[in-house]
């Protein structure tokens, strides 16, 4: 009887005990839900800026741009990553889905678009593909509160109201341009564009925050460090002349000022409580507005961005240098990953702190319509080389551009037309274009010497050519084929009545709209 009663109590306690366990454990997860927040993400996006920095080891800046190279030093600099065009529009098209832009018809500069202040009509919307979502659509269904202080330049049809929480009265309406939201942020007032817009402060917030970079930022130097105009050397492809010599300058103040509206950011969010539980993606569109050979063109200076990635999260190592291949698509699935969103499956980049993350052998460039201005180029890039493929060889660097009234081109044309430039600079600037071009980043980093032609490097050219090729069929490169007579109208439409338009000598695919 006594053995009856000593086995039941040990039952009783038994069972009290797996029920005291289980509470404590449902507890614990309960608690551990509400107390484990998700990452705020922010993407903190350069204007055409090129990485000319200390952490760089970039000599001239070297010291003079702090913040970054404290960033930098606190999370993981990536040495190699590459936009996937040399413009805006097309880059911004590309990181915001995830998706090549000549794969979703978003390749061409500033397409999708229409009079100023019209909605954009049926017959010029381009459509991403069906399923298709961009990264803030993604973040908002994983619960984030999503905000675009700064400018969207999207070469597709969108609802903004979709992809933000914040901002979407401002310059809205649906289908317009795929130009909306604010410019760039503003300093002074950043609190009324970001995140202190929720209403739920537990809220976690996915934000993009636009910084002038390239084109503004060398206003924002700080007091005593603004270089002058001689006190940079310059690129022997480029004359040595005084507007050149201020471009190029120009960008390595712009860099200093970028470190300056960067820590302003900083220092708000540790204001407001945010910076402890923010990852911050620190990176460009595209590299430097300021040089001709930079902006719009395949070589490093166009398609090399700086890339930092910092925040509270075990995979991001403190003082970690990556020096393999990325591209700006692996910041879309990176982010989506440490979103804990949804991760679908037309995602071309990878996360980069996955332990499956594979290394790439080669990145790939892409340039095409750019305002007026009709190209193709095709570039990829390798441990060692770049290679870049000019579809319309005739049609040289200099052709009509938005930039054909500034010093840096005038002065160019002069000096060509008064035979001053040296023979490299007037066949490279004004004479047709190599059909391939192939160039040793390590022996020559400034990409003058062109190996396609050199018997010793076929296999190497051969190698990258079968690469690029490949590319095209299985990505689907839509540059392949020519832009429909209705957009190509509303291009021409949109530049026809500017004085640099109606003056220069335009590509012939116009020539059906002249009367």
């Amino acid at each position: 009887m006594k053995k009856q009663y000593s086995y039941l109590a040990f039952r009783i306690l038994c069972i009290l005990m797996l029920t005291a366990t289980f509470t404590a454990c449902s507890q614990k997860e309960k608690l551990t839900k509400q107390t484990i927040k998700k990452p705020n993400i922010l993407w903190v996006v350069a204007e055409d800026l090129s990485p000319f920095m200390g952490v760089y080891g970039d000599s001239i800046n070297k010291g003079h741009t702090p913040v970054i190279d404290k960033l930098a030093a606190e999370g993981v600099l990536f040495k190699r990553a590459y936009a996937t065009a040399p413009v805006c529009s097309a880059s911004r098209s590309a990181f915001i889905t995830g998706v090549y832009q000549t794969t979703t018809g978003t390749h061409n500069h500033r397409s999708n678009r229409f009079t100023e202040n019209e909605i954009v009509p049926d017959n010029l919307k381009i459509k991403l593909p069906e399923g298709m979502k961009t990264i803030p659509e993604l973040m908002k269904e994983a619960g984030y509160f999503t905000f675009n202080s700064g400018k969207d330049d999207y070469n597709f049809d969108y609802d903004r109201r979709a992809m933000y929480d914040t901002g979407t009265k401002e310059n809205y309406k649906a289908g317009m341009n795929g130009w909306q939201g604010n410019f760039a942020i503003n300093y002074k007032t950043v609190k009324e564009y970001v995140w202190n817009a929720r209403k739920d402060k537990n809220q976690p917030w996915f934000g993009q925050v636009e910084i002038m970079g390239g084109k503004k930022d060398y206003q924002y130097v700080r007091e005593g460090e603004k270089l002058e105009t001689y006190d940079v050397p310059m690129p022997t492809y480029f004359p040595d002349i005084k507007s050149q010599r201020e471009a190029w300058t120009q960008h390595y103040n712009a860099n200093r000022g970028s470190d300056v509206t960067l820590e302003k950011i900083i220092k708000q969010l540790k204001a407001d409580g945010e910076y402890e539980n923010t990852i911050i993606f620190f990176f460009s569109d595209h590299g430097s507005n300021a040089s001709l050979r930079h902006k719009q063109f395949c070589y490093e200076g166009g398609l090399l961005v700086p890339l930092i990635i910092k925040g509270n999260n075990p995979a991001l190592k403190a003082g970690t240098v990556r020096n393999d291949l990325v591209s700006l698509l692996d910041v879309s699935a990176t982010t989506l990953a440490l979103g804990d969103a949804k991760m679908p499956s037309y995602l071309v980049g990878q996360d980069l702190f996955s332990k499956k993350y594979k290394e790439k052998e080669y990145v790939i460039g892409a340039r095409d319509r750019c305002d007026y201005t009709i190209d193709r180029i095709r570039s990829v890039v390798s441990e060692d080389y770049r290679y870049i493929r000019n579809y319309f060889p005739n049609r040289p660097m200099l052709q009509a551009s938005y930039r054909d009234n500034k010093k840096i081109v005038t002065d160019l044309r002069e000096l060509h037309e008064e035979g001053k430039l040296t023979p490299y600079q007037d066949k490279f600037w004004f004479g047709v274009r190599p059909t391939e071009e192939l160039y040793d980043l390590k022996k020559d980093p400034d990409q003058m010497n062109n190996l396609a032609l050199d018997p010793t490097f076929s296999k190497v050219l051969k190698e990258h050519r079968d690469v690029l090729e490949n590319w095209i069929k299985e990505t689907g490169d839509k540059g392949q084929f020519p832009e429909s007579a209705a957009q190509l109208k509303a291009t021409y439409d949109m530049w026809k009545d500017r004085p640099r338009f109606k003056n220069a000598k335009i590509n012939p695919e116009y020539d059906q709209f002249k009367k």
